[in-house]
């Protein structure tokens, strides 16, 4: 894959080279684009994390990020990743990170239920790509690193150019060994790339990481983190300078890298990042990792969204992450690998059919482009308002997919966090929850915690919800909401909020601030609460 020999098709980056590195702490000079596109909104744009179109960005990369739904915030309400996991070596050791292999319980990176060889994997991939059209998209991401074990991952992928030609590729690694890959990374077609980058700064490595395995040695200390972070920014300026699309991981670890994260933003867009997805700890004590063992905490909602908020401006931001399994299948959100083990694919009759395929996301586009343009008459709506204040409030979204306010309260497993304001409602997030209905009942004792995920919410628009959970919510200070059903998310969320500000003109409400919200990461699914 070779650079566009026409420069004016590209987006302007700036390139940094090793040497040109400097010292933390001296000023750093921002430039005015990162790689991919800019910052917009209120005229139906955003940045290239929450939905975009040809007119935000070159159409060559418009047509590598338009159906994927970790590069687009506005995709993934409608298009489906796959990962598998092949790649089970890591040459890094991670305080947050503990590899499961053989776990159907918990939701979080490094866990999975079985490991694939590259034959089985692909055979999965066009088994789920024959039942699942809208699934665009297939990625390694372990259970250990993707390149620490590059012939399972680049076998995998070569077999799968072959037989499933229109699905995009991607990998994750943590880039220590990205730079003497970039030919491989480029030969396969793989065009997005996500490397975990926590730190700029060894110092702050140092707390992170405990060790590396590097030319056959395992290093510790500044020295490990040093090496570390030398690979990662050189990895992404090759990629960078090849053309490839890359997205950056970083986890918030308060008190460790929590202020840091500001720094690590700057010096990522001036290699040339297409995106920033800045997560949260996962530090729950039962997951077994340092950081949990340690007593770490992990950040709040509002620690998370203020170092967020801090970041924009400088590279841009991915908010939709769920920090998915290694084998993870179906819609951000939600998890159907158990429909896809290896002995239920061996009963499948599996047709790849690249003709029903188009033709499915064909259709999704046009309710894509639907919402699209309900997002931009409502966001039209609201800029001709004669508003003086700056007003904003976060809403909860009971969602199913599609980007419409359309799932029964008692049904969540995950809100979706809007921020409104009088011009513009931005995704900001979304908080796992514990299913509230259990066996068509509500079960009032998780109502505390869903509560509690929500807590810095005015208002959750919903298709339905039971008289217990809208009382409880409404002494909570959470405005139930369901008289939005089916409706745009967008829309729904800007009509809720003209008729809030409304009812406080009118006196009829008196708006007070809300408090923080706990994020719940790396919960244990279903299936371990049922066993």
């Amino acid at each position: 894959m070779q650079a566009s020999p026409n420069a004016g098709s590209m987006p302007a980056m700036t390139y940094v080279g090793i040497g040109q590195i400097k010292p933390l702490g001296a000023r750093i000079d921002v430039p005015e684009a990162g790689g991919g596109c800019g910052t917009s909104g209120g005229e139906g744009k955003a940045s290239c994390g929450t939905s975009g179109g040809p007119d935000d960005m070159p159409q060559e990369i418009w047509d590598k990020v338009k159906n994927h739904p970790c590069y687009s915030e506005e995709a993934h309400h409608h298009y489906a990743r796959m990962h598998v996991a092949v790649a089970p070596a890591c040459n890094i050791q991670c305080n947050y990170c503990n590899r499961k292999y053989d776990c159907s319980n918990e939701s979080r990176p490094g866990v999975v239920s079985q490991k694939l060889t590259p034959e089985q994997a692909v055979k999965k991939v066009v088994a789920v790509a024959s039942e699942i059209p809208q699934m665009t998209v297939l990625g390694i991401a372990g259970p250990g690193d993707s390149l620490a074990s590059p012939k399972k991952t680049f076998d995998t992928f070569r077999m799968l150019q072959e037989q499933a030609p229109d699905i995009k590729l991607c990998l994750s690694t943590n880039g220590l060994a990205l730079p003497d890959l970039v030919d491989e990374i480029c030969k396969y077609n793989i065009d997005h790339v996500t490397i975990t980058i926590n730190m700029v700064d060894p110092e702050v490595g140092a707390k992170i990481y405990p060790w590396i395995f590097w030319e056959h040695k395992r290093l510790t200390g500044v020295e490990a983190a040093t090496i570390l972070h030398r690979q990662q920014m050189k990895g992404l300026e090759m990629l960078t300078a090849r053309g490839v699309l890359t997205k950056i991981n970083s986890v918030l670890i308060p008190g460790i890298n929590d202020e840091h994260l500001i720094e690590v933003n700057r010096e990522v867009k001036k290699r040339g990042a297409f995106l920033h997805n800045i997560m949260p700890l996962i530090s729950e004590a039962e997951h077994g990792t340092v950081f949990g063992l340690t007593g770490q905490r992990g950040p709040s909602a509002q620690e998370l969204k203020a170092v967020q908020d801090a970041c924009m401006g400088g590279a841009n931001l991915m908010r939709h992450c769920r920090q998915c399994r290694a084998d993870a299948v179906g819609l951000l959100g939600e998890d159907r690998s158990e429909e896809f083990t290896l002995d239920k694919i061996e009963q499948m009759e599996v047709v790849y059919d690249l003709d029903r395929r188009k033709s499915y996301q064909d259709k999704v586009e046009v309710e894509r482009q639907a919402q699209f343009v309900a997002k931009r008459e409502a966001l039209a709506e609201a800029a001709a308002l004669d508003v003086a204040d700056d007003l904003k409030v976060l809403v909860a979204v009971a969602t199913k997919g599609g980007g419409r306010v359309n799932e029964h309260f008692g049904h969540v497993t995950e809100f979706q966090i809007f921020e409104v304001s009088a011009g513009e409602a931005m995704f900001v997030g979304h908080r796992r929850v514990d299913l509230y209905c259990q066996g068509g009942f509500g079960d009032d004792e998780q109502l505390p915690s869903v509560v509690r995920a929500i807590n810095d919410c005015h208002a959750v628009l919903v298709a339905k919800i039971g008289a217990c959970p809208k009382d409880e919510l409404a002494a909570a200070g959470i405005e139930p909401v369901d008289q939005y059903v089916g409706e745009f998310i967008e829309k729904a969320a800007l009509a809720w909020f003209n008729d809030y500000r409304a009812r406080i003109a009118s006196g009829a409400v008196v708006h007070q601030d809300r408090g923080d919200a706990q994020i719940r990461q790396g919960a244990y699914t279903g299936t371990a609460e049922a066993a």
